[in-house]
């Protein structure tokens, strides 16, 4: 069983409506699909949540694919021969919720999610039909596992790189497990207690609800209200509510 006894209370006695939201799950682990992935044994219990309650889920290794390195949409028109991401990001853009998830390695987060990151950067760019920047009226988490210090530094990474896209990142929405520093058991194996950390499994729990809350908000009033954010309309010559400086 994924879930333990208080999350299935908590899914069970929620009184809100969530089927009509989507999840994306990028699990950054340096493993193709086949091996085991530590990072995906703890985004299971998010998604787990998350299905619970009706919501569409979808969990991706971007490790699996051929993803060029660069900051335009389809790096293929930048001379590189093969580009996976524009099909990721056709899955990103129809998502409510983006959970990012990695390893530590070297105290930092993987270099897929490096990657991904500096890929959903190429978007960055590209305005909705309210005017606004591509990835507003969406949420954004992230996990972290490893076997060294690191956790808040990744999440730190992560969640500022999501809000500076246009991510609305909600209350404590990262989560993370760390075994004994150096080589030792990781979050799956026999013996770790990673499955059964209390602290691991509330912040994970925590996060998860608070995605879905923040959501479920954004969805019902229509994404992020369009005043004082909207780049075409900058770009065109308003200033919001600063005075036209024609009539100063």
């Amino acid at each position: 069983m994924v879930l333990n006894s208080q999350q299935q209370e908590m899914c069970e006695q929620s009184k809100w409506d969530f089927t009509d939201l989507k999840a994306l799950f990028l699990n950054c682990t340096l493993k193709p699909t086949g091996q085991l992935s530590h990072t995906e044994g703890l985004m299971a219990i998010s998604k787990a949540i998350m299905e619970a309650n009706g919501v569409a889920t979808d969990i991706l290794r971007p490790v699996d694919h051929d993803i060029a390195p660069g900051v335009y949409p389809d790096m293929r028109e930048h001379g590189f021969a093969n580009d996976d991401w524009p099909g990721i990001q056709a899955k990103v853009l129809a998502a409510d919720i983006l959970v990012i998830g990695t390893p530590i390695w070297l105290g930092d987060k993987s270099s897929v999610a490096t990657r991904v990151i500096e890929r959903l950067y190429s978007t960055s760019g590209v305005l909705n039909e309210a005017g606004q920047y591509a990835y507003y009226g969406r949420v954004g988490g992230c996990l972290v596992t490893g076997n060294e210090d690191g956790v808040k530094h990744c999440a730190m990474n992560i969640l500022y790189s999501l809000q500076h896209l246009g991510y609305m990142i909600p209350p404590q929405a990262d989560a993370g497990w760390i075994g004994e520093v150096g080589p030792g058991a990781s979050y799956m194996d026999e013996g770790s207690g990673g499955r059964d950390n209390d602290f691991t499994n509330r912040n994970t729990t925590f996060m998860t609800w608070n995605l879905l809350h923040t959501a479920r908000m954004l969805k019902d009033i229509g994404g992020m209200p369009a005043h004082g954010n909207q780049r075409s309309l900058w770009d065109a010559g308003c200033r919001f509510d600063y005075p036209n400086p024609e009539y100063r």
